[in-house]
């Protein structure tokens, strides 16, 4: 912020001022007070609409995350900086947009080498340098090594441990993805001495051909990475307790191969998706009773969201009546918010208060610069670029005004969208993903981009991009502004 205070000093400010100088070591976690624990569950590809405290006509069955809501806050404008998976977790981690990176359009695969650049800071590593203990299971898909293809017959680094995790366990990349095989920490577990056939009974039921690794079955893969999560939790809090933790769990599901196991078939009216995603719900209760049991859920900040919305079709929403992305137009890697606006539940004892909404918008970038807040590690300029606090919101403050100056959108195809307050402008037209039009060129006459104003419009229906030409002037100028200085939070 130039010629004023950082973002984490306004926010602190503004925290200690809404808790009350009596009351704020217990709001603020002091340089000699214990540290929160944070429990960081990202399932892939679980949509707006899929959870039942968000729609309740959905047709997957998820008691345990809408009681889980009930226990803290739901948010209702939360977003990921990618409609599709490897610049999410690059975001997640970095608190960076991935556009910054040598990643521009679409994702990494399973022998892509490390997209995150040697040296920068990760939350992971953040938390590591403040006394945290580091363990990330489940999809990296933020490519392993240095060489163009991956050898994974070597030491997999740069990688997790490079990265600021002190242990990690899960697969390269999406489950649908060669090599099928497990890492842990730098290595495989097993060497990928089979192979494969390509899966197409259906679309939901899809893996590649290749390599694979001795006993590796994809139908065990959610329930394998639960029980490692779960049993981490466990031993942490027998051995380490009074050491904070930092646990990043990034489920392979519902993405596809759509794999629900024999208790979970038929549970939804959704098909296998619905019933996949109702075993979702039931691995993040697993993992949140392994909290409970171990005597640490009241000191710990667990946040559950998605890495951007679901794949939808539209012949699945018209045979089951489930609409996985609710209201929103389009679906996993569009510009549309159907693309990126997620769910996104945390739960703080304490801290949050139990049952509450908020509609603030944020950003799955804003991990780094939450934690920096709650840490005590004021972010110096070349980290977490894009990375707002959301402590504001968690805690319910009142602002006077957007924690979020405007939030950058991008699509698997690179199509770019600005949103700032109630107004969203998209870059172009179509929806850079999979929902047609793919790529629309205007006609003479015709608007070049769209732009919604979605208080009046949340379903993206009518474009106002030539009846409101100030807007579109204005938010053009905010997403060049923010692509040329390289940095879209206030900095010091």
């Amino acid at each position: 912020m130039n010629g004023g205070m950082s973002s984490f000093a306004v926010n602190r400010r503004r925290f200690l001022q809404a808790c009350g100088a009596a009351a704020a070591a217990s709001c603020l976690p002091a340089q000699a007070k214990r540290l929160p624990n944070l429990l960081y569950i990202l399932a892939d590809d679980l949509g707006y609409g899929d959870l039942g405290c968000y729609n309740p006509a959905s047709k997957a069955p998820t008691p345990n995350l809408d009681r889980f809501a009930q226990q803290g806050v739901r948010f209702t404008d939360a977003h990921s900086p990618s409609a599709v998976c490897t610049p999410t977790r690059y975001g997640i981690l970095t608190g960076r947009y991935c556009w910054r990176s040598s990643l521009k359009r679409g994702v990494l695969w399973g022998y892509s080498p490390s997209l995150i650049e040697p040296g920068r800071r990760t939350v992971a590593s953040m938390l590591q340098s403040r006394g945290y203990r580091t363990a990330g299971f489940g999809k990296w898909h933020l490519g392993l090594g240095n060489r163009e293809k991956t050898d994974y017959d070597q030491p997999l680094r740069p990688g997790p441990l490079d990265f600021g995790f002190d242990s990690y366990f899960g697969i390269p990349a999406s489950l649908d993805m060669e090599p099928y095989v497990y890492i842990e920490d730098d290595h495989v577990v097993a060497r990928a001495t089979g192979h494969i056939g390509e899966r197409n009974e259906d679309r939901g039921v899809f893996w590649r051909e290749g390599p694979i690794a001795p006993g590796f079955r994809h139908i065990d893969v959610l329930p394998t990475l639960t029980k490692r999560a779960s049993g981490w939790i466990r031993d942490h809090g027998r051995r380490q307790r009074e050491r904070p933790f930092f646990l990043y769990l990034a489920l392979t599901a519902p993405h596809t191969p759509w794999l629900p196991t024999e208790p979970f078939r038929g549970k939804s009216r959704a098909g296998e998706y619905g019933d996949f995603v109702t075993m979702v719900d039931d691995a993040a209760a697993q993992v949140l009773d392994a909290l409970q049991q171990s005597g640490m859920a009241d000191d710990t900040l667990v946040i559950f969201t998605s890495d951007n919305g679901a794949h939808s079709l539209p012949e699945e929403i018209a045979r089951w009546d489930h609409r996985a992305n609710h209201y929103l137009r389009g679906q996993k890697a569009d510009i549309w918010d159907g693309g990126h606006r997620i769910p996104f539940l945390a739960r703080w004892p304490g801290r949050i208060q139990a049952g509450t909404t908020c509609g603030e918008t944020i950003c799955l970038t804003d991990l780094m610069g939450t934690m920096a807040e709650i840490a005590g590690y004021p972010l110096p300029n070349n980290a977490g670029e894009d990375s707002y606090s959301i402590v504001p919101a968690l805690t319910g403050q009142r602002l006077a005004g957007p924690i979020r100056e405007a939030t950058v959108h991008h699509s698997i195809l690179g199509h770019f969208s600005i949103r700032k307050g109630e107004w969203k402008l998209n870059i172009g037209r179509g929806s850079g993903g999979f929902s047609e039009p793919i790529e629309y060129k205007p006609k003479p006459g015709e608007p070049e981009g769209e732009l919604f104003d979605l208080a009046e419009d949340p379903s993206e229906k009518r474009n106002l991009y030539q009846e409101r030409p100030e807007i579109v002037k204005s938010l053009t100028a905010l997403l060049e502004k923010y692509e040329r200085q390289g940095y879209s939070r206030p900095m010091r």
